[in-house]
């Protein structure tokens, strides 16, 4: 890795490459697992799976707008990263305890996880090449990067396919989590690199109050679980 750019970029590349790791390992074998009949999965019929996928995924690209809001107001980033990644890190594990009351508490917990976890990262890299020293360099920074997201989305489907085969589902998922917590620690060994990175936004006059941008996220996440709920 270039020596011009800045000590946290390996760091930031490394937690993001097991972060999506973890992520598409699960979201690879998650369908699958609902759907299997034969080799201690959930047979669920495919249209029940489908809803609970398709409900899955909605939540998960709405939770960032209401993670970053928390994470500008009032936790910062590196402390919403670290909690994303430890719910995030649970969950995955939590797919491998047989019964639907751990299933969706799983879910819920991977959901809510990645809403802290996914918009952050980036805008600390963001704030790290903001330095004049390295703003010249601030798109190879973000090259290299996303180098890590699609190393992390490529290996883990190997990893998956490996454990399904060869031991169990619980397994797969379990490697998902491993390499979440994995992403977290490595996290925390940079954080001096990026300290100065994790600055929260000033509220201003204009700016709608966190309760009431919740709330339209809550009412709004209500509406996308209508679906969800329904197969508990």
């Amino acid at each position: 890795m270039n020596k011009k750019h800045p000590k946290a970029l390996p760091y930031l590349f490394l937690s993001e490459m097991w972060e999506r790791f973890g992520f598409y390992l699960m979201l690879g074998i998650f369908f699958l697992y609902m759907t299997d009949t034969q080799r201690g999965g959930m047979a669920m019929d495919r249209k029940e799976a489908s809803d609970i996928f398709g409900t899955f995924i909605a939540l998960v690209y709405l939770t960032p707008f209401v993670g970053g809001l928390i994470a500008d107001r009032v936790l910062g980033y590196r402390v919403s990263i670290t909690l994303g990644g430890i719910l995030m890190g649970i969950g995955y594990c939590g797919l491998a305890i047989p019964g639907m009351t751990a299933f969706y508490v799983s879910l819920l917990l991977i959901i809510i996880g990645n809403g802290f976890f996914k918009p952050h990262i980036s805008t600390i890299l963001s704030n790290v090449y903001n330095n004049p020293q390295y703003k010249p360099l601030k798109d190879s920074g973000y090259n290299i990067f996303y180098m890590g997201i699609n190393i992390g989305a490529f290996i883990c489907n190997f990893f998956g396919s490996y454990l399904r085969n060869n031991f169990s589902w619980g397994a797969a998922f379990a490697a998902a989590g491993i390499g979440m917590f994995v992403g977290v620690i490595i996290f925390w060994i940079g954080n001096k690199h990026y300290a100065h990175a994790d600055v929260r936004k000033p509220v201003k006059p204009e700016d709608m109050p966190v309760s009431k941008i919740l709330g339209i996220s809550i009412a709004g996440s209500i509406c996308c679980c209508n679906s969800f709920l329904g197969c508990v």
